[in-house]
């Protein structure tokens, strides 16, 4: 991890590899963003001219590097595009920071230290660039090199994360400041464990292992687990999950994961969906959709982030995760299209896709969750491709069994920059899910899949709880280039969601 300082030097005299200031698009042209004035001066004054010069407008993701005058002690001066020039007397949008600060920090890989001068206004501006810097600057590394000992300095093209920011106005002797910098560093450092584990091969990763990860995280943070086996869920009766690992040599596992804090009048329940492969199972998927199913379990990634953060963070709320892991294998002794589990609800399932298995895994978890009579529920997972074809490969949707608690989930996701979307439950679909020979089927109508994921879901969720389903298919993993803060691969989708939510829930104000 970048290692993060908070600085009052001033940017010329500061020895570093490179300094780091805010462009904005202007209406005339590149503006440089406050922050920065004293580098401006090296330049004469002209730095917006020469930025122009270079072809810089200020577009978000934008990165010029160019020469550092005699009047900076750095050599290097990256310009990183903020978007549009905000109205006079208004700030730059924290989400506007986090995603330049990650920009160029990924653009300073190899670097020793870099100096960032970018517009901080408040506490939480400082938090914002922090995060940026600290998710923009990772990569995962484990599987790179011929020994192990190697894999620390094999990142990007060979080059290691940038080693150290420094956030300069950062007023290190502030409350509110050094408060902004230790949850940012936090939430970011879990985050990036998750991200750790989405990208983690499937053969290094079944939910025995995954389960070991966990418990060993609980005793470095003080929190209790409990990880039911293939042989406890048997005898608790969990069909679901033991359905969907049926076919698999990895057994299934459920892991309850529980922060307390002596001062909490709330509990908070996450469940995540844990697969830890999926193959589809039976109903096989076709080729070409099944190299990146490792990250099918990145709401069990998210969920545990986000217990972990809230442990860290000392969060006056209790939050219970829980973590549903399976690997979805085609085999002698896997479930069948035609198969009925009976669920630890005592619903009986009839199961016509054996690729619809998430659903089955957080059915067992969310009713385990629900007999506990927590405040409320969120599950998360990577459910539908459906979702993916209704709002694309950057937003998750959001459903709920409460208007007003949709609402509270949708705001928390859109106040730490994670794009989200309300979506309905509409009741005429529950019918496509009657079965003639179960109480309910896995699958109903083909159109809005996602929405009838979300009714079998409600299903499995206890009377006057209210709930939330996030369904992370499309922003969990990225197939494609860098954007942001944003990497390649597992992203880590949903977990500062899940831990704004619990701070709101601690704070009492929650929808």
């Amino acid at each position: 991890m970048t290692a993060l300082t908070l600085s009052t030097s001033a940017a010329p005299g500061l020895r570093a590899d490179a300094i780091v200031i805010g462009v904005a698009k202007g209406a005339k042209g590149p503006v440089v963003a406050p922050g920065a004035e004293a580098v401006d001066k090296a330049y004469d004054g002209r730095l917006a001219g020469v930025l122009e010069t270079l072809g810089a407008s200020g577009a978000e993701g934008e990165v010029t590097k160019l020469p550092a005058p005699a009047g900076l002690k750095a050599p290097l001066v990256v310009a990183v595009g903020l978007g549009a020039e905000p109205e006079k007397d208004s700030a730059f949008d924290p989400e506007a920071l986090r995603k330049a600060a990650g920009v160029a920090a990924r653009a300073l890989a190899g670097a020793k230290k870099a100096a960032f001068v970018l517009p901080l206004g408040d506490a939480a501006d400082v938090g914002a660039v922090a995060e940026g810097v600290l998710l923009g600057a990772y990569s995962f590394t484990a599987y790179k090199g011929t020994a192990p000992s190697e894999n620390a300095a094999k990142a990007r093209n060979g080059k290691a994360p940038l080693a150290e920011a420094a956030l300069l106005g950062g007023k290190p002797r502030d409350a509110a400041y050094k408060a902004a910098l230790a949850r940012a560093t936090a939430v970011a450092e879990e985050l990036n464990r998750a991200r750790d584990l989405i990208n983690m091969p499937p053969n290094d990763l079944n939910p025995e292992a995954f389960a070991a990860i966990v418990q060993a995280a609980g005793k470095e943070h003080g929190l209790k687990v409990q990880v039911l086996d293939v042989k406890a869920l048997e005898k608790g009766g969990y069909g679901g999950i033991l359905g969907v690992g049926a076919g698999s040599t990895s057994g299934p596992r459920l892991v309850k994961l529980s922060y307390t804090s002596s001062k909490a009048k709330k509990h908070l329940a996450l469940v995540g969906k844990g697969i830890t492969y999926d193959s589809g199972g039976i109903s096989l998927k076709p080729a070409g959709h099944n190299e990146t199913m490792k990250c099918d379990m990145s709401g069990a990634a998210a969920v545990f982030a986000a217990v972990v953060s809230a442990a860290r963070l000392g969060l006056e709320v209790n939050v219970t995760g829980w973590l549903a892991l399976a690997e979805n294998m085609p085999s002698g002794s896997a479930t069948r299209p035609g198969d009925v589990l009976r669920m630890y609800s005592g619903k009986t399932v009839e199961v016509l896709n054996t690729d619809a298995e998430g659903r089955l895994v957080l059915a067992d978890a969310l009713w385990a969750a629900s007999a506990e009579k927590p405040d409320a529920i969120v599950d998360v997972a990577t459910l539908t491709g459906a979702m993916m074809l209704a709002l694309g490969s950057r937003t998750f949707g959001i459903m709920a069994n409460d208007d007003s608690f949709r609402t509270a989930v949708h705001e928390a996701a859109e106040e730490v920059g994670e794009p989200a979307w309300p979506m309905p439950l509409p009741e005429h679909l529950r019918k496509g899910m009657d079965s003639p020979t179960a109480d309910i089927a896995n699958m109903g109508e083909r159109m809005g899949g996602g929405l009838v994921a979300g009714l079998f879901l409600r299903e499995f969720v206890g009377e006057g709880i209210p709930w939330a389903h996030l369904d992370i298919a499309g922003p969990a993993f990225n197939d494609g280039g860098p954007f942001g803060y944003t990497p390649k691969g597992g992203t880590g989708s949903a977990v500062r969601t899940l831990v704004r939510l619990a701070e709101l829930t601690a704070s009492g104000d929650l929808g």
